[in-house]
């Protein structure tokens, strides 16, 4: 099954144009339909202080424009969350449902937007249940996807992330599997059998197995993005369960906040 339905949520940050940039350039590479999702909360739900409401009419026009040039199929949904009486997570979760991939925007923390909870990506990558692309809000990733490698830790939500990934690896140049550990003295079955499983798919894969040390695995990741020249970033979204609280773990929080490449998350 390839990916036919792509939604991307829109705002009015400077991050949104380069965002719908690279929807629209997964959208014609998989020959798939791009819906934009613009949202507008109660201000109940809003952070205070922000700014003012922008018209959303600018961002649909600019949605209608780019993806009329691009000759793909698209849709603009609007939706005004203070009828609904919703939070723009949920709301987001809520259409997410029925879609193939959910693009979204990484979060500024220091420049934060109007109607984007600061904990918008953890909340839809844990609550949806579909692969999240989030697009970080500095800089532009005209081809993302080419190179593409996989954060590889055995587990459910990362042999998750590898299914969901497939469609991206077959049109992808090179895939990597990086495995990070503390040494070299653990077996690596595992790993192995992601390769063998992916060579089902005729999908060839390098692996890159780092010792770590005392380094964190989130610094190592980002570090190799940058050394390898990586554009996309694969990788199992763990939440431990604390307390009665789901959140994403340490090194998926790190990476969501350093972000410089692209990533898909799976949960």
């Amino acid at each position: 099954m390839g990916i036919r339905d792509i939604l991307v949520h829109l705002d009015n940050s400077a991050s949104s144009a380069p965002r719908l940039d690279v929807a629209i350039a997964f959208a014609r590479k998989h020959g798939a339909r791009l819906r934009g999702l613009y949202l507008i909360t109660h201000l109940f739900y809003e952070p205070s202080g922000i700014g003012e409401k922008t018209d959303s009419k600018k961002v649909e026009q600019q949605f209608l424009d780019k993806t009329s040039e691009a000759g793909i199929a698209s849709e603009w949904i609007f939706q005004d969350c203070s009828i609904m009486g919703s939070n723009i997570s949920d709301l987001i979760t809520m259409y997410a449902y029925y879609t193939d991939l959910l693009i979204v925007g990484q979060v500024n923390l220091a420049a934060p937007t109007i109607n984007i909870p600061t904990n918008l990506v953890e909340r839809v990558i844990l609550s949806s249940g579909r692969p999240v692309l989030v697009i970080p809000y500095s800089g532009t990733f005209k081809t993302a996807g080419d190179r593409i490698m996989v954060a590889w830790k055995a587990g459910r939500e990362s042999i998750r992330a590898v299914n969901d990934a497939l469609p991206h690896m077959h049109k992808a140049h090179s895939v990597v599997i990086m495995e990070g550990k503390k040494t070299h003295d653990v077996d690596d079955a595992t790993v192995e059998s992601v390769k063998a499983f992916l060579l089902k798919h005729e999908i060839n894969v390098t692996i890159d197995v780092i010792s770590s040390g005392d380094f964190p695995i989130g610094d190592m990741l980002l570090n190799n993005i940058c050394e390898k020249k990586i554009d996309l970033l694969v990788m199992g979204a763990f939440a431990p369960n604390r307390r009665g609280k789901l959140e994403l773990s340490p090194v998926a929080q790190h990476v969501l906040k350093h972000l410089t490449a692209p990533v898909l998350m799976s949960h």
